[in-house]
């Protein structure tokens, strides 16, 4: 038998694990951990600039490939207490990542020894798993549950808090001879299945609701086979965006309260069923749930058993892994088919594509300072159904989901329910590290911008090419939105005089100077009709230096963008002017019809 320190054990379970890249800041308590990275080989580490990067780059590490397990590790206390906010968001949208935490010596950890914290306890609430490990020898048996926890149920992170005396200590173990624990994942039966598809059959009009759990379970194609073969329209949520190409004939738009299309709410206010698999009902997408469920019945399917009733108690509820379901889904209606026993659907798919067709928001303005919409259809011409879209929170994201297109799983990577300030640009840098060979495009408002904006330094120092996507206007615009309902505009103006860039005006930071200074190419763009060289160019850059090219547009300060202010998604306001000729949205996906 070998024998090895626990920290080598670690990081040959890692490897084992099909762990080739990690994240992280390492520090005295985590030093071992990296001895034995460096020692060992075959895992290659990204230096961050801030630990709660490291943790968000992990996220966009995983989100980016089916099968993907990111690793962010920082050292004890203060590191360990930043990637908080990294695993809260990995828990809320159920996205496995591993942090590994370095901490003081068993014998002093509750004596209040530099940097000792019971990061344990504290990453409980967040994560599947959060253990410090007070025994060498347990560690291979910790570092092989975590593994087996991530990826079974519902996927989410853990934390391993490993005390510096434990990752030195020698033990026992034959890493030639070690094996993943199996993975569990409920799967739904053939009866479940029959009674859902039954349910679907008797309604008029029915609709899929495509979470993001069809994302996580790889199965887009399956949903998409059987949205076919029922002749069944499909609702991706926000977090399922990608499952079903946007200019496929049974794609009907999204539904919610903000991130939603009017041609999508119009549709699901008219089904009568709703069949949601991989969802969790999120509150900004149901609105209020007297008007989300009026008229229309429910099935549900989760690979959580506890989220099925948890926001409202479905007709019929599914325990199961998408895959697994959709399988069986695609099973039954083939047989159906081939019996001649499936309605036809065509009717109602060709009212969705109608309204597809005549239910749309205006994108092309041709104002100086740039209106926010013809950003996102600029984007649009510039960047094809290749492009890796990257984007957190605010109005910049609300905005692009109701006007950019979106093709493929995983190319709509966003962070949904926690939806933390500063999270692009790590993890759009996780995201390009994890595909090398992608079109990664962030989207960042200049309040998500400003948060992390040391971690672009990171993407010069490694080479990781990537367009960033500015949009400035110098507010916190939907926090500036949402005081509307109070009559105020308090504490959300950015705006100031900045001497060193007087032709700024009232836009105050220069993000250029500050993306160049970290090592970055950046563009400024003022002319709306300038946009598309911008991108183009900027896509130049990033390949010809390989750093990540900031393009900011420097919009209009105030813009309102299409959202409801009743909690209710049939009554969505439109506070710009709708698109009523076929040149007020060029880019949509079907031609507006008049």
């Amino acid at each position: 038998m070998a024998r090895m320190t626990a920290a080598r054990a670690a990081v040959e379970i890692l490897k084992r694990e099909g762990v080739t890249d990690a994240f992280g800041v390492p520090g005295a308590a985590i030093n071992p951990f990296y001895a034995a990275l460096k020692a060992s080989g075959g895992i290659g580490h990204t230096l961050a600039r801030h630990v709660e990067g490291a943790s968000h780059m992990a996220e966009g590490y995983t989100r980016t490939h089916p099968g993907n397990i990111g690793v962010c590790i920082g050292t004890s206390g203060p590191a360990g207490t930043d990637m908080i906010t990294g695993l809260y968001s990995a828990t809320g949208d159920s996205i496995p990542i591993l942090c590994i935490t370095g901490q003081a010596p068993t014998a002093v950890i509750h004596k209040e020894d530099f940097q000792a914290v019971d990061i344990a306890s504290i990453a409980k609430p967040v994560t599947k798993m959060a253990v410090t490990v007070l025994e060498a020898a347990q560690v291979p048996g910790v570092f092989q549950q975590a593994f087996h926890l991530m990826r079974s149920g519902r996927p989410g992170p853990v934390l391993i808090d490993l005390p510096i005396d434990i990752q030195l200590t020698e033990i026992e173990f034959d890493p030639d001879t070690y094996e993943p624990l199996p993975v569990y994942k409920p799967a739904a039966t053939r009866a479940q299945i029959e009674k859902a598809i039954g349910m679907l059959n008797a309604a008029e009009r029915p609709l899929i609701v495509a979470g993001g759990g069809i994302i996580n379970a790889d199965a887009a194609e399956l949903l998409v086979e059987f949205a076919e073969l029922t002749g069944t329209p499909v609702i991706p949520t926000l977090m399922g965006w990608g499952v079903i190409p946007d200019d496929h004939e049974l794609n009907a738009g999204m539904v919610g309260l903000q991130t939603s299309h009017r041609y999508g709410n119009a549709t699901f206010l008219e089904s009568d069923f709703v069949l949601g698999i991989g969802n969790r009902w999120a509150n900004r997408h149901t609105g209020k749930l007297d008007v989300y469920t009026a008229g229309r019945k429910f099935v549900h399917v989760d690979i959580e058993p506890t989220q099925i009733g948890k926001i409202f108690a479905p007709d019929y509820g599914i325990a199961s892994d998408a895959k697994a379901a959709l399988r069986l889904f695609v099973e039954g209606a083939r047989e159906l088919k081939a019996a001649g026993a499936l309605p036809d659907r065509s009717a109602w798919a060709a009212a969705a594509q109608e309204k597809k067709a005549k239910l749309q928001r205006r994108t092309h303005f041709d104002n100086i300072p740039i209106k926010p919409q013809r950003v996102y259809e600029e984007m649009n011409k510039a960047f094809g159904p290749e492009t890796r879209y990257v984007t957190t929170i605010g109005l910049s994201q609300i905005a692009g989901a109701q006007m950019l297109h979106v093709y493929r799983p995983r190319h709509w990577i966003n962070c949904g329910q926690a939806g933390p300030l500063g999270w692009t640009v790590p993890a759009a840098l996780g995201v390009a590290k994890a595909d090398p060979e992608a079109s990664v495009v962030a989207l960042s408002g200049d309040y998500d911008f400003q948060f992390m904006i040391e971690e672009l330094a990171v993407g010069a120092q490694h080479k990781i090419p990537y367009v960033h996507v500015l949009v400035n206007n110098s507010y916190l615009g939907l926090i500036r939105q949402a005081q509307r309902a109070f009559e105020i505009d308090f504490q959300v103006n950015l705006e100031f005089e900045n001497l060193n860039s007087p032709e700024l005006g009232v836009y105050g930071v220069d993000h250029v100077k500050v993306a160049e200074g970290l090592g970055c190419k950046a563009i400024r763009v003022t002319d709306p009709n300038e946009l598309g060289a911008a991108f183009e160019e900027a896509r130049k850059l990033a390949a010809e230096f390989q750093v990540p090219v900031v393009v900011e547009a420097i919009l209009e300060r105030i813009t309102n963008i299409s959202m409801s202010g009743t909690n209710d998604i049939s009554n969505v306001v439109e506070f710009e002017e709708l698109a009523t000729e076929p040149g007020h949205a060029p880019t949509s996906i079907r031609t507006l019809k008049v």
